[in-house]
């Protein structure tokens, strides 16, 4: 398919894309049940299924290849060689052509671009999965950009989320350890309500102001919306000057740049996490922006709001007395404590006592100390952080079975944390990390405290 197409919006067209792919799991489970098994025999077969499926969303693009990004960043919830190949779908630039581009403006204002802008750049400068973004200067607002979001797109996600979920289910009748239907149902559910709020750019100008007058942070920038020019398709926002991060690494930034880019980043995704209790969800690597000031200085853009997730306060609750846990020396009320946290947070059931999970916990140590680490350093290096572990076959079975369900708020979360964690390693900055909420609480097996005090 050329590439300056759209994505294929026919539910005919996606369906018998995704049934070859589910014909072609089924076949490649016949071909791996009749080899001798072993260990290369597996992790070869993961990536076997791992392509299959990721070729089908290749073909579907749009938010298919948003929901293999999304899937890609649950390490608990797919096979690693399966996770792997996913994880090949990140933002691949598909641009529109100048008479789509129009299409879209006409069903939106009833009117061209160039009507509405003193100038509009017909070329986009920045194209993701879901929509491409246009340079533009606007009276009264100077140098704006423009979000335009590929047509029909809006109108294939609850299709393709069904057709993910068909090629899942035969995912699960092969070999593969996969956690319970149920746990899998809620992330893809979850997932398909976080599309269905990143297309509607009305909510997302929305999320742009409450986050610009709520989560002000110094250093921090985010460009404010311009209701006027902004509809459920199109949204006009102020230009925030800055590098991307490949761009910004390439000019050789100071390590005391390195440095203030990734505290500001690091504090304000703090703050917003246990302070606020609402975080912007997609920390990818092209939302954000950096401009050096001088003096060591280094202010932070951010962009896209469309992926925000709000926190309750029970969930903030758990994840605070868990971590905070877990920062203490191994000990049976140690252990204690964090099962009682992952009781309050539906992940483990209520009927788990504490012998079955002490049995547990080493599966789940490697994660947990790859997720604390920079707990663990008053000021922590993230030039040495190593990518997070990913757990065997045999440990996703045994936790599988642990498994009671996953908070609606998790899936956000941990790709969150990851883009996160990705992001300080990638700028090499040294960021001290000690903050008054992940290392307030005693150890006691008592509830939580989340605590509003701002750095």
């Amino acid at each position: 398919m050329a590439r300056n197409t759209p994505p294929r919006t026919s539910r005919l067209a996606r369906g018998a894309i995704t049934s070859v792919a589910a014909a072609r799991i089924g076949l490649a489970r016949i071909g791996h049940s009749v080899r001798a098994p072993s260990e290369q025999a597996q992790a070869d077969h993961e990536a076997a299924l791992g392509r299959i499926l990721f070729g089908a969303l290749g073909q579907l693009r749009g938010t298919a290849l948003k929901v293999s990004q999304m899937l890609s960043m649950h390490p608990s919830l797919l096979p690693e060689g399966v996770r792997r190949e996913l994880a090949r779908g990140q933002h691949q630039a598909l641009p529109l052509n100048r008479a789509l581009v129009g299409r879209v403006f006409r069903q939106a204002f009833g009117q061209e671009p160039e009507a509405l802008f003193d100038h509009f750049e017909p070329t986009a400068f920045a194209a993701a999965s879901l929509g491409q973004v246009h340079h533009a200067q606007l009276a009264g607002h100077g140098a704006v950009a423009v979000k335009v979001q590929y047509p029909g797109i809006a109108a294939t996600i609850a299709s393709d989320m069904q057709l993910m979920r068909t090629a899942l289910r035969a995912l699960a009748h092969t070999d593969m350890p996969l956690p319970a239907a149920g746990i899998v149902d809620g992330v893809m559910d979850e997932i398909e309500a976080t599309l269905l709020r990143e297309v509607d750019y009305l909510q997302e100008a929305e999320e742009l102001a409450w986050f610009a007058q709520h989560a002000a942070w110094p250093g921090v920038a985010m460009a404010r919306p311009i209701a006027s020019h902004t509809r459920a398709q199109v949204l006009t926002q102020q230009h925030l000057p800055g590098l991307h991060l490949d761009a910004w690494l390439a000019t050789g930034p100071t390590q005391a740049q390195r440095n203030q880019a990734g505290q500001r980043l690091w504090d304000w995704y703090l703050h917003c996490i246990f302070a606020l209790g609402r975080v912007h969800a997609d920390p990818h690597p092209g939302n954000f922006l950096f401009l050096p000031v001088g003096d060591g200085d280094c202010h932070l853009g951010v962009l896209d709001f469309g992926c925000t997730r709000a926190l309750s306060p029970a969930f903030r609750a758990g994840v605070q007395q868990a971590w905070s846990a877990l920062l203490h020396p191994a000990s049976a009320e140690r252990d204690l404590q964090v099962l009682q946290a992952y009781q309050a947070l539906g992940l483990v059931g209520s009927g788990l006592s504490a012998q079955e999970f002490s049995t547990t916990m080493p599966l789940l140590a490697g994660m947990q100390d790859w997720q604390l680490e920079p707990f663990t350093a008053e000021v922590f290096d993230f030039r040495h952080k190593q990518p997070p572990p990913m757990p065997t076959a045999e440990q996703q079975r045994v936790l599988g079975r642990h498994m009671a369900g996953v908070p609606p708020e998790m899936p956000s979360f941990e790709r969150l944390w990851m883009g996160l964690m990705h992001l300080l390693t990638r700028m090499g900055a040294q960021v001290r990390t000690t903050n008054p909420w992940v290392h307030s609480l005693p150890l006691t097996t008592g509830h939580a405290h989340v605590t509003t005090t701002r750095r």
